[in-house]
């Protein structure tokens, strides 16, 4: 009966049995375990930015066992890859991460626990987006072959998300060009296909170089770095009184010296800047780096700016975000199992005023059409070839991202559900992207009114090569 009423839902043809139609269903279903092994695999291995040598060979052998094609090291980056099944089109991108955060490690349990033995952890989730992507790509494989339709399904392995907008580098080579629809997900706190712009970004590390000298002995011979970092900063915290509302800056000092009394002759800073519009980021940009050029004249040190990341805001397609809200919605949440229950309850127990109830993991939330204040390398995949993502509630609710209560849950059965939940969603939209022409054209219709005609792109990092050591 489930069977009838998922084909009755995603419009089966009058050639293909219902058993076909929930090939890629059943794939899931079949290989459940392998995908929570898989995701927990990558946990496991927790690598940073352009280092995940280890979870894209995973990923690569598993789609490569499954019959795709490997491309890999493409876009100048030796950890990103696209696997490739099928023939002609419809093309059907799905997007794949694999970073790890560094500084913040935990312990797949709900109380708090450090693994000392880790520099790095999942606490955005991305093990579960690698494996749960991957898993909807074969299982789109799956569905082709049983239904003879023709089309091609592609798994982009997109390294360093966090910062080192892999995603760029590879729409930028040109990787996108023949692709006809992209889709992606992120682990959550909450099931959602909301329609979420996100805002543009771009960063860089920020170099002095001074004269090194005693600090008390002779001071007048020094040239203090570290004075320019702070000068720089002083002028950017003041610049921040007069910009546009929507403007996010923060920065953190990587390098500041090592003893009092030893003026420094290197510092070095780095900052993010974000704004919902590109062109806003570029001309708050250009103020900031005469912020960086003052500083440097004022304490006599010498600068260097090395951008490492800039992406464009997510470009949103409401079409297929009302189809994969309906397609969510015909899926259903997600139901904890009563040792999840505990482990979710002990989890939420350390929270302070928590956004969300625990219980609203089962729920699909509310369509809506809002502005995330988060920024990712998708919004250049969206400016590429019409896009659509969705969240899935990998978290317990009430998490925040980037916390040790997202890399517990990460690394557990709750986490593997949420996974789960995507690669089921994806796959369905998939179906419904193959088999429906109009759905496709009206797509496509508001990507092109949406992104205008007289759009160029322009990388907002620039043509710069892969930051490939910007986690070293």
């Amino acid at each position: 009966m489930r069977k009838l009423v998922l084909a009755t839902l995603l419009g089966t043809a009058s050639c293909v049995t219902v058993a076909q139609e929930s090939a890629h269903l059943d794939w899931l279903n079949a290989n459940y375990e392998q995908t929570a092994e898989t995701a927990r695999s990558l946990w496991e291995f927790a690598e940073v930015g352009y280092q995940e040598t280890r979870s894209s060979a995973l990923l690569q052998e598993q789609l490569a066992a499954a019959g795709f094609a490997i491309e890999s090291g493409v876009a100048d980056i030796p950890t990103a890859f696209v696997a490739s099944y099928g023939d002609g089109g419809p093309v059907l991108a799905i997007l794949g991460e694999f970073d790890a955060l560094p500084g913040i490690t935990q312990d797949s349990v709900p109380t708090r626990s450090l693994l000392e033995e880790k520099s790095a952890g999942h606490a955005c989730g991305h093990n579960l987006f690698g494996a749960g992507s991957a898993a909807a790509a074969i299982a789109v494989k799956e569905w082709l072959d049983s239904t003879g339709t023709p089309g091609t399904i592609r798994f982009y392995g997109t390294p360093a998300e966090e910062g080192g907008s892999g995603k760029v580098y590879m729409v930028r080579a040109g990787l996108f060009d023949d692709v006809d629809f992209a889709m992606h997900w992120h682990p959550s706190d909450k099931n959602s296909a909301a329609a979420a712009t996100t805002l543009a970004n771009r960063s860089a590390k920020f170099r002095f170089r001074g004269v090194s000298a005693h600090a008390a002995g002779a001071p007048e011979r020094g040239r203090s770095a570290l004075d320019a970092v702070e000068a720089m900063n002083y002028m950017v915290n003041m610049m921040r009184e007069h910009v546009p509302q929507q403007t996010r800056i923060h920065y953190v000092i990587t390098s500041g010296g090592n003893a009092p009394n030893v003026v420094p002759d290197y510092a070095e800073v780095f900052y993010y800047l974000r704004h919902p519009e590109a062109n806003t980021v570029r001309s708050l940009w250009e103020r900031m780096e005469a912020a960086a050029r003052g500083a440097a004249e004022g304490t006599g040190t010498e600068l260097e700016v090395e951008i490492i990341h800039g992406n464009y805001p997510v470009l949103v397609n409401e079409t297929l975000h009302k189809m994969m809200d309906a397609t969510m919605r015909e899926i259903g949440g997600i139901t904890y199992s009563a040792q999840e229950n505990r482990f979710a309850k002990e989890i939420y127990e350390s929270f302070d005023n928590p956004k969300r109830e625990l219980g609203s993991q089962e729920e699909i939330q509310p369509y809506s059409l809002s502005l995330s204040y988060g920024s990712t390398d998708v919004g250049d995949v969206s400016i590429a070839v019409p896009t659509v993502g969705l969240t899935t509630a990998t978290y317990v609710p009430g998490t925040a991202g980037h916390s040790w209560q997202a890399v517990a849950a990460a690394g557990s059965s709750i986490g593997f559900k949420g996974a789960d939940l995507a690669a089921r969603a994806l796959s369905s939209a998939a179906v419904k992207l193959y088999t429906d022409e109009a759905l496709r054209e009206a797509a496509k219709a508001e990507f092109a009114e949406r992104r205008g005609d007289d759009f160029d792109y322009e990388a907002l990092l620039g043509d710069r090569a892969p930051a490939l050591n910007y986690r070293r």
